[in-house]
């Protein structure tokens, strides 16, 4: 098991949009949802999750990363509202949402999918929508209570930054958290 790692391709947020997010959360505290919140040092913007990949493999990925990104320039994008997933009856996923250059994201997204399929890993089913995760749902939430934390929020946005690199995450599960570090990245 030593020479396999669990994997993932983001992008990063800049400190002072983090911090921006930071202040949501804590806001948000005072709706009291269950929720599991993400410290915000480990946010970041999910375009790929591998799973376990065999070390030997990674540089192989960044390879593949830097074939993805052609065609693809810099993406300015902002922060904007809140939301949930699946849906605000079952919510697991408490996000921020993300405003201007999603079809660039989607662009980006899909030849990742796709370049990465020829190297063995599996095209993800479900249709991408790029958002921040905030935190998790422990049980069941009060749906008053979400809808007025989601409303509350509504004209939440930060302003614009610009994604212009990539990384590949090595992802280690510890008691205290996740715990992310950079195995390679790759600029547009």
């Amino acid at each position: 098991m030593a020479d396999t790692m669990r994997a993932f391709i983001a992008c990063e947020f800049p400190k002072n949009i983090i911090s921006a997010i930071g202040k949501v959360q804590e806001n948000l505290r005072s709706y009291r949802l269950k929720v599991r919140w993400i410290r915000p040092e480990n946010m970041h913007l999910t375009l790929k999750f591998l799973g376990n990949i065999e070390r030997k493999v990674a540089q192989r990925i960044a390879g593949t990363i830097s074939e993805s990104i052609k065609g693809c320039g810099p993406i300015s994008i902002s922060a904007r509202g809140i939301g949930v997933f699946p849906s605000l009856k079952r919510p697991r996923v408490l996000w921020a949402g993300l405003a201007g250059g999603n079809d660039a994201l989607r662009k980006l997204h899909r030849n990742l999918e796709s370049d990465l399929e020829r190297i063995g890993f599996p095209k993800e089913n479900k249709h991408f929508k790029g958002h921040l995760t905030l935190g998790r749902f422990r049980g069941k939430a009060d749906p008053k209570q979400l809808i007025d934390a989601i409303e509350a929020f509504e004209g939440f946005k930060t302003e614009a930054f610009v994604i212009d690199h990539l990384i590949l995450f090595k992802s280690e599960l510890l008691p205290a958290g996740p715990l992310y570090s950079k195995l390679a990245q790759v600029t547009f």
